[in-house]
């Protein structure tokens, strides 16, 4: 006898191999599939298909682009990573070298190439690692950019850092924010850009020095599956 003999049609458990537009017409509660096109395994909840598992990324995130920094470089741009696919993203720096002391990353959106040149507000607050010094902060009123991480030279310090960047390609206004940490200062900020502006891409750079070597990464948060 087959397993359909003791057990209702609802409760055998069926597997399948689709794509994103041939899913089963009438899942049912707990059935998993496997699609070919986006490589993601999905379970059916009762009422919606919910990722379990994706075998190019974690869920949630997405790997968007991967870009290498140069060598002495002032400022770094990484076109064409914010799309219509998602609206929020992070960014992560690895193992970044710098030239200067105790300065910070500067975060400019682009369109097509073109950076923005003013109405970014916000503030960073921070305090010096090595010190007992106070909080301070330090607000920013329709500058050309927002501080986005922490950077140092500090004894051949290797820099690396995360931060979030919402809505940069909607034409809504962009919003940024960042924790960040190196042997001078701790600092965390947040920024608004009051330009409802479209936006493909972004620069890095410094205050006063240069970037060498490391690797920036670009992650879309999923809006849906």
């Amino acid at each position: 006898m087959g397993l359909s003999n003791y057990l209702p049609s609802s409760r055998i458990a069926q597997p399948g191999v689709c794509t994103s537009s041939t899913r089963p017409a009438s899942p049912f509660e707990g059935q998993v599939i496997y699609e070919t096109d986006t490589n993601r395994v999905l379970v059916y909840d009762g009422s919606a298909w919910v990722m379990i598992a994706d075998t190019d990324s974690p869920p949630g995130l997405e790997l968007v682009k991967t870009q290498t920094v140069g060598t002495s470089v002032a400022t770094v741009t990484v076109n064409n990573c914010f799309t219509s696919t998602y609206d929020n993203y992070r960014i992560t720096l690895s193992n970044v070298g710098y030239s200067a002391l105790n300065e910070a990353v500067l975060f400019k959106p682009t369109s097509s190439g073109t950076a923005t040149t003013d109405s970014w507000y916000g503030n960073t607050l921070y305090v010096a690692i090595s010190t007992s010094s106070a909080l301070s902060n330090a607000p920013f009123s329709n500058t050309a950019y927002a501080e986005c991480a922490s950077i140092n030279s500090y004894n051949g310090w290797k820099n690396s850092a995360i931060f979030d960047v919402q809505a940069p390609y909607l034409a809504e206004n962009t919003r940024l924010q960042y924790t960040s940490a190196d042997p001078g200062y701790f600092r965390i900020g947040a920024f608004n850009h009051f330009k409802q502006t479209s936006y493909d891409g972004f620069q890095l750079s410094g205050y006063t020095g240069t970037f060498t070597g490391g690797t920036i990464r670009v992650y879309g948060y999923r809006n849906s599956i």
